[in-house]
């Protein structure tokens, strides 16, 4: 995308994945589609191509949309094991680098957010 759109596009693809429900998001998306298909072709073809998919979150407890909507729990714990293990100078072995990821990772995970609406699990595990 041009430079020029970032800011109007971030905003309006912001509108459609924090949607409060899946009417909503097909509206945003709509919206997006025709604000930004002239200057963008390319991009809104790949949006409108991968609708469903991009979408698809919404078929879950609402409860659970936070956790879907992100990546950062993943992201986070390997950033963490990254920075101890490119820092840590006897990593030199593979027993001592999956000794030093197997104690990082508990410790990474104790800083996650507790599931909400994990009573609902059941509705998303198939």
């Amino acid at each position: 995308m041009p430079k020029f759109v970032h800011g109007k596009a971030k905003a309006g693809l912001h509108e459609i994945w924090m949607a409060e429900t899946k009417a909503q998001a097909e509206k945003a998306f709509d919206q997006f589609v025709r604000n930004f298909d002239a200057p963008c072709p390319k991009a809104t073809g790949v949006l409108v191509k991968n609708r469903a998919a991009l979408l698809c979150f919404y078929g879950f407890p609402a409860e659970h949309w936070v956790h879907i909507r992100t990546t950062n729990p993943i992201e986070s714990t390997f950033a963490t094991i990254r920075h101890r293990t490119t820092r840590t100078k006897n990593c030199v072995s593979r027993n001592t680098l999956l000794g030093l990821v197997f104690q990082l990772a508990p410790a990474a995970e104790r800083s996650w957010l507790k599931l909400r609406g994990f009573n609902r699990l059941t509705d998303v595990v198939c």
